[in-house]
């Protein structure tokens, strides 16, 4: 059965998240973000998924908070970026993060990446904020099974989900098994594998069997799969396709061919081989901060 905007998963701890969402990574524009999020809350969503080293934080929030809508429809996630893992250092990054959302609870934070020596206590504070209500629900993103098994050896609580790159070519089957064993949710970032399958003359010739969009027959595969997608976009258009999903089904011939695209092949960062795009990543949030600050002059 095919999900709409308004279907929920429900985690191991009993709340919902929505299955599908908007992402805003790489969104540095107030009006674009804001565009977004109008069109979003127009056309449906719930869901927002942000990050603090994203440095859009203060602007989803503006977004949000100008968009009329109910805070109890909403629900938004954010995760603490890699320099402020720890245990103090996490409740400091959540307060801003809050702050910068202009909110008073957190419906899901997540630990970004998995640091060595420095998760373990940040998943401490994340289950204490979690305890005292400051946030609805934790997680982490980017863990591989090898991290979730050395987290579990000391957290009190499991996280309930993880967010990982997934698509047709790197589908993480293994991981989505240990995923399920663990009773813990999985969401998948750049669902269409950064457009490089656009122009795959199997999803094409399935988006052409059932008259849909490309895009739409890959996000159908990923809830098909019981994955929460997160697909970014600014155009008003395509964040209408990605949320219209359920005028055609997918079935069991057309989802055995997309599984065969199977490469192995990541779009994004190796989790076990990080350095360099963290470098990356930090240079451009100071950049992207600093840009902030100016405009606020």
């Amino acid at each position: 059965m095919t999900k709409k905007l308004d279907d929920r998963l429900t985690l191991r701890t009993g709340e919902q998240i929505p299955y599908i969402g908007l992402g805003v990574f790489q969104m540095s524009e107030q009006h674009y973000i804001t565009s977004a999020v109008e069109q979003a809350i127009e056309v449906g969503y719930k869901l927002f998924d942000t990050a603090a080293v994203y440095n859009n934080e203060k602007m989803v929030g503006k977004a949000i908070g100008e968009s009329g809508a109910h805070r109890k429809d909403i629900y938004i996630s954010s995760k603490v970026w890699n320099g402020d893992l720890g245990y103090d250092e996490t409740l400091f990054a959540f307060e801003r993060t809050l702050r910068n959302l202009r909110l008073d609870y957190l419906d899901l934070y997540l630990i970004h990446w998995p640091i060595a020596g420095k998760y373990r206590d940040a998943w401490r504070a994340m289950e204490r904020l979690h305890e005292e209500g400051a946030v609805r629900s934790i997680g982490v993103a980017n863990f591989r099974q090898h991290h979730l098994a050395d987290l579990l050896i000391v957290a009190n609580e499991k996280p309930v989900l993880n967010q990982v790159e997934m698509h047709p070519l790197y589908p993480q089957n293994e991981l989505r098994k240990y995923l399920k064993e663990q009773q813990i949710a999985h969401a998948a970032w750049s669902p269409l594998a950064k457009g490089t399958l656009m122009q795959n003359p199997v999803i094409t010739e399935i988006a052409k069997k059932h008259g849909a969009q490309v895009d739409q027959v890959i996000l159908q595969w990923h809830l098909n799969r019981d994955t929460i997608i997160i697909p970014k976009s600014i155009a008003s258009s395509r964040i209408k396709e990605n949320a219209q999903l359920d005028y055609f089904c997918l079935d069991a011939e057309d989802m055995r061919r997309i599984d065969l695209l199977e490469t192995g092949k990541m779009v994004g960062p190796d989790p076990d081989d990080l350095p360099y795009f963290l470098e990356s990543m930090e240079r451009e949030k100071e950049l992207m901060t600093q840009k902030a600050e100016d405009l606020e002059k």
